[in-house]
């Protein structure tokens, strides 16, 4: 996979080369510090994925994507989370704060894989173990009510989902990205108020990052959770509560 890395910051130029070194299948071809560079280089190179930084002089990056026609896969780069929608409304990959650890950048990789290799299985890539950090389990709402959907707030507008629908929930301090059957929602809401509105016997934190609905749980290989969607990763310190629970 070859990858472009685009950032006016040195040192964030050397923290995702040194993580592309430890995974086999990534290529960096080039590094830019500025939206100009990065054109020169995709016309002398075939690209499937780009490291972007928001953040750039001249022209940012967000403008930078915009301008081009067919972008390969971009993961954005940048230490600020007010972005995080525009990103995603653009089609982006993945959205990293910095400074990016190795087990965040890792699980980035394995949505650029799905997107491109799909229907394939996301195991191609090696990535390497990673330790993950101790987190408690959060505790779940005792949700009883019949009721068997949610509103949530999207563009503006009132959206209601239905809990068959989900598929998983991606969260990223004060935004969630929600994976439905047919398309994705960006909204202003935290994973723990978002918890509070899921029935437990329907949903479970297996990641300090995500939630997964137990039915769209298609098998589970090492720490990763399949589902029609995609690829969620598995946490340690939620691997035992989900097996004991999906084998009752």
């Amino acid at each position: 996979m070859n990858c472009l890395i685009i950032d006016d910051e040195p040192l964030a130029i050397d923290v995702i080369v040194a993580h592309c070194k430890r995974i086999p299948e990534l290529n960096v071809v080039e590094t830019c510090n500025n939206a100009m560079e990065a054109f020169q280089a995709l016309h002398k190179h075939e690209i499937q994925l780009i490291f972007l930084d928001i953040n750039m002089p001249v022209i940012s990056g967000l403008s930078f994507l915009k301008s081009l026609k067919e972008p390969p896969a971009v993961i954005l780069t940048t230490a600020y989370t007010e972005y995080a929608i525009e990103g995603y409304e653009l089609d982006v990959v993945d959205y990293l704060l910095k400074p990016i650890p190795f087990e965040r950048f890792a699980m980035a990789i394995q949505k650029v894989q799905q997107r491109l290799s799909r229907p394939q299985n996301i195991s191609g890539i090696n990535i390497p173990a990673v330790a993950t950090p101790a987190i408690h389990p959060g505790t779940y709402n005792s949700n009883t009510s019949t009721k068997d959907f949610i509103f949530i707030k999207s563009n503006g507008k009132l959206v209601k989902l239905n809990f068959s629908d989900i598929r998983y929930i991606e969260g990223m301090k004060d935004y969630l990205k929600i994976f439905t059957s047919d398309k994705t929602h960006v909204i202003h809401q935290t994973m723990k108020a978002m918890e509070e509105q899921l029935p437990e016997h329907l949903f479970m934190r297996v990641h300090k990052s995500y939630i997964v609905a137990l039915d769209a749980i298609q098998q589970i290989d090492g720490n990763c959770i399949e589902t029609a969607s995609g690829g969620v990763p598995l946490s340690n310190t939620y691997r035992d509560v989900l097996l004991k629970t999906i084998e009752k």
